[in-house]
């Protein structure tokens, strides 16, 4: 049961980005070119990520736990360090050099052809050396 609920979101989360327009690196790079050709239709995207989101978090609070089974992972931390922010520009640099962050990168496997190979690649690539670039400037500069 608990892979078929995970097969349904999949194709569930991956129809809506390709739905949505998320897949499309020209319309993320609109909405990313704020003082060009903005293209603000992806605010409704965010808006319908959000909400449901927010809806979800306040229903962990009461549920006991998962309906497939597992606990419930903890609340994100509300404080800003050192790794969210990296973590953030760096994701931000990506989405808007290629149009295209980790989601919408698998989803477009199929239509993106060698050049969403390469960003999949380079993502993997990145996550792999992630884990080393951390322990090195966590020695370099202890987080607070």
């Amino acid at each position: 049961m608990r892979l078929l609920i995970a097969l349904l979101s999949g194709a569930l989360f991956g129809s809506g980005l390709y739905i949505s327009g998320m897949t499309d690196t020209n319309k993320v790079q609109g909405w990313l070119d704020v003082f060009g050709q903005w293209d603000p239709t992806l605010a409704f995207v965010m808006g319908g990520a959000i909400i449901p989101m927010a809806i979800a978090w306040q229903l962990t609070r009461v549920a006991k736990r998962p309906v497939s089974g597992g606990s419930f992972p903890p609340a994100p931390m509300p404080e800003l360090d050192r790794r969210l922010i990296v973590g953030s520009v760096l994701f931000g640099m990506g989405w808007g050099l290629a149009g295209l962050c980790p989601g919408p990168s698998v989803a477009s496997l199929s239509f993106g052809g060698v050049p969403g190979l390469v960003f999949l690649a380079a993502m993997l690539a990145g996550m792999g050396f992630a884990p080393m670039v951390k322990a090195r400037l966590d020695r370099a500069v202890p987080a607070e």
